[in-house]
């Protein structure tokens, strides 16, 4: 048995006073049904009514209002700087999280988009950071991770996932 249950999440500066917090990966911030270990060693079970893309100070309810923080882990992203308009078009054209600041772009650690990247004049640097990247066009966040590869529009079974095809081409 979990420690604390969460069936809510309170968005970034719907909450304060966390009793502790959870660092967690871009992927594992897309959950519906999970079990973390909070900083403080005690146990939570996430149990969403549906998948659920968490940002950086998200939180989870727990009891009587209490909740628990959600951090963005450190992890291995490509810094890409250049021509940043240019570069985020074709980052996004292919579907790929990104992260958008100012003077740079993030994106995970994916060599073959980098390696593309660099033949369109980009500057690809490996970098550690939190990777929080922009939400969906369309305002619903992301879905299921998709490959990108040979076979990215080839027929599969999807199995018994939901996916949200509004991108497809």
């Amino acid at each position: 048995m979990a420690d604390f249950t969460s069936h809510t999440i309170r968005k970034a500066g719907d909450w304060s006073d966390a009793l502790t917090h959870c660092v967690l990966s871009y992927e594992d911030r897309f959950l519906r049904r999970k079990v973390l270990t909070a900083a403080n060693g005690k146990s939570l079970l996430v149990d969403l009514a549906h998948t659920t893309s968490l940002d950086h100070g998200d939180a989870f309810e727990v009891s009587d209002g209490q909740v628990i923080e959600v951090i963005a882990a450190d992890e291995p992203l490509l810094e890409i700087t250049g021509n940043l308009v240019q570069l985020a078009w074709h980052i996004g054209n292919r579907h790929t999280p990104c992260q958008i600041e100012p003077t740079r772009l993030l994106i995970q650690n994916d060599p073959v988009i980098g390696h593309m990247l660099e033949h369109l004049g980009a500057t690809v640097t490996p970098v550690t950071a939190p990777f929080t990247p922009e939400g969906g066009a369309y305002g619903h966040g992301r879905t299921h991770a998709h490959a990108h590869g040979a076979t990215a529009h080839a027929p599969h079974d999807h199995g018994a996932h939901t996916h949200d095809h509004s991108h497809d081409h």
